[in-house]
């Protein structure tokens, strides 16, 4: 992939911090900014040439989203942020459930599909029970959250790969035994969208969300569910606001600059080779295990047979804030903490310290891991 369609990689730092937001490819920049000059920017609903012109965008970004992710266009809704869309959508939840019901998250997860389920189930008098992955290689089979299933469960809320380590778990037999059940699955797709197709038709889930902005595009939440799930619940809304799905979830006027920005990013997305792009990320995340390994120092966390171009690491006798600082004086860019995956981090007892967090997506090439590698090991 030619780096030269990401213009925020000119300043020649090593950006290995994909996982917690992408560059911008040159399509999505372009787009937003020939909408800003268009002058069709209006509000929806409009009779005049800039109202529909406003339609057109919002649903041209629905159909594009809804191409990369296998969807119905129909089951489409954007906000603001992946977070504030489960947490709306698991507040509609919550409002559907009884005393007694259950709900299964994982110790695997962002906080974002985490947090929202715990504060729906405290609410409605609800139970939280938790899959855990295997503590040495951060695996989550479909036999953790089987484990934890009863007749009483109505939801699973589970990650499609991990945002901090980057594990894949067993999605189709979670979603299989979930359903045997008797439970709905909501899918946190934002860290495992840019690095594997997703279909949702094929996965069989019930919802899921993601974010534009790990996948080139600017700062959006996506959020799809089967349309007659968005018809079912009931959120919170405005009382004029339309009823119609999916425009019932979307609270207030949408960000029409970046929607059109949206639908660069998934028609770059699409276009692309999604299995070259996994061989070229694959062969980049071997070089940065096999590197990291070799340094005494060093601790890897987590090591599962399928998972992202995302390592979870610690170096002894440094703080992952230090090393994060470090790294960023010969220009690499890392996350240190905990990424808000809160659960894994306490489970892996990282708290309050956290750890270092690289990742490489489409863009990133061998001169960016080697710089990694030189600079950890220099420390």
């Amino acid at each position: 992939m030619h780096r030269t369609r990401f213009p925020g990689l000119a300043d020649g730092w090593a950006r290995l911090d994909g996982p917690a937001g992408t560059q911008m490819v040159d399509d999505a920049i372009e787009a937003m900014a020939a909408w800003m000059r268009s002058g069709d920017s209006a509000n929806q609903g409009g009779v005049f040439r800039a109202g529909e012109r406003t339609d057109e965008v919002v649903e041209q970004a629905r159909h594009s989203v809804a191409a990369l992710l296998g969807a119905s266009a129909h089951g489409v809704v954007f906000g603001p942020s992946m977070t504030a869309l489960t947490m709306r959508f698991s507040a509609a939840v919550g409002r559907s459930l009884q005393p007694g019901d259950e709900i299964v998250c994982t110790r695997l997860d962002h906080d974002a599909n985490v947090a929202p389920w715990l504060i729906a189930a405290a609410r409605a008098g609800a139970e939280v029970r938790f899959a855990e992955p295997d503590r040495d290689t951060l695996e989550l089979p479909a036999g953790a959250v089987e484990a934890v299933l009863s007749p009483r469960t109505r939801w699973v809320a589970v990650t499609a790969a991990s945002n901090a380590a980057g594990s894949i778990p067993d999605l189709p037999g979670i979603i299989a035994a979930a359903h045997a059940a008797g439970a709905r699955v909501f899918v946190d797709a934002v860290h495992a969208t840019p690095h594997r197709q997703i279909d949702v038709g094929a996965l069989g889930c019930d919802a899921l969300a993601c974010s534009a902005y790990k996948w080139f595009g600017p700062h959006i939440g996506i959020l799809w569910a089967r349309p007659e799930l968005l018809a079912d619940l009931q959120p919170d809304k405005l009382r004029p606001s339309p009823d119609e799905v999916p425009h019932r979830w979307e609270l207030g006027t949408l960000p029409f600059e970046s929607l059109a920005g949206v639908r660069a990013a998934a028609d770059f997305m699409v276009s692309l080779d999604r299995e070259a792009v996994r061989a070229h990320e694959d062969r980049l995340l071997a070089r940065m295990v096999e590197g990291l390994r070799s340094i005494d120092a060093v601790t890897l966390h987590g090591a599962a047979r399928d998972r992202t171009s995302t390592v979870m690491f610690s170096v002894a006798g440094h703080t992952s804030e230090q090393v994060a600082a470090a790294l960023a004086r010969a220009e690499i860019a890392v996350w240190h903490g905990n990424y808000y995956a809160l659960e894994l981090s306490r489970w892996l007892g990282l708290e309050p310290d956290g750890a270092l967090r690289a990742g490489c997506v489409a863009y990133n090439d061998g001169e960016d891991v080697d710089r990694l590698l030189d600079a950890v090991a220099a420390l």
